[in-house]
């Protein structure tokens, strides 16, 4: 008997949905801005290579310059110094990519607190009230960020201290490293690790630890307020670049309606 069959026609009846995660990818798009000394990537740019014309009267193309970490994006282990002698994007195994996703609502704290950060108790009070985390999860951090991508000011959210958006603290990645369960790990904001985690024990600890431990993250995920906590399923679809830190990447939720 088919498996995939009674997906299709689920598909098609409306039964399973699909709920696009992805932001948007254009010139417009907000991208992360490093401060100085530090270099930066570059958003998306296009220039035509024929449209329509006499360099190509049938057809229209175009070549595309975009940084590898632009727009909603996956972080592959190479992207950061723990996980140098990791994967890049294009030897993870598809497998992976495919997963059941757990939903962390926290829109209220982070409403009340723009620097609020995930702690080991706020997984295991998920745990205690949902169960257990499934095998080859992902894990989405749902904050309301996304909301605020259409305005660079809004979504950076910066002041003379820095960036203030909503991420995790370092005990709370190493949680999720530690965790054999958790395959990635998703937020709605321009990276994985919040405004304020350069000054955290250690820098940036959401890059650190789950890099580190071939556990990937994606970001500027868009629409966490149509997933159930528990339930649905993600596909994830970067680009299989050769020796690439990340990739943009298409992601999608399968959801039972």
């Amino acid at each position: 008997m088919s498996v995939l069959a009674p997906l299709v026609a689920a598909l098609a009846d409306g039964s399973v949905e699909i709920v696009d995660l992805t932001s948007p990818l254009g010139p417009d798009t907000v991208i992360l801005e490093l401060p100085a000394p530090f270099a930066n990537t570059k958003g998306l740019s296009s220039s035509p290579v024929s449209h329509f014309d006499d360099a190509g009267p049938a057809w229209a193309w175009n070549d595309l310059s975009v940084g590898e970490h632009a727009g909603t994006h996956l972080d592959a282990p190479i992207h950061w110094i723990t996980g140098r002698d990791g994967s890049s994007v294009d030897r993870i195994s598809p497998s992976r990519l495919v997963g059941p996703v757990v939903v962390i609502d926290k829109t209220d704290e982070v409403a009340a607190d723009a620097d609020f950060a995930l702690a080991p108790a706020d997984f295991e009070g998920w745990i205690a009230e949902h169960g257990e985390l499934p095998d080859g999860c992902w894990v989405l951090f749902r904050t309301g960020w996304s909301a605020r991508s259409g305005s660079k000011e809004s979504f950076l959210n910066a002041d003379d201290a820095g960036p203030h958006t909503p991420g995790i603290t370092a005990e709370g990645a190493k949680w999720l490293a530690d965790n054999p369960r958790v395959v990635g790990y998703g937020v709605e904001t321009v990276g994985i690790d919040s405004g304020q985690a350069g000054g955290f024990t250690p820098p940036f600890p959401a890059h650190h630890f789950l890099l580190g431990a071939d556990t990937y993250g994606l970001t500027s995920l868009q629409n966490l307020d149509r997933l159930p906590v528990t339930g649905a399923t993600i596909v994830v679809a970067p680009l299989p670049i050769v020796g690439g830190t990340g990739s943009p990447t298409r992601v999608f939720a399968l959801v039972e309606r």
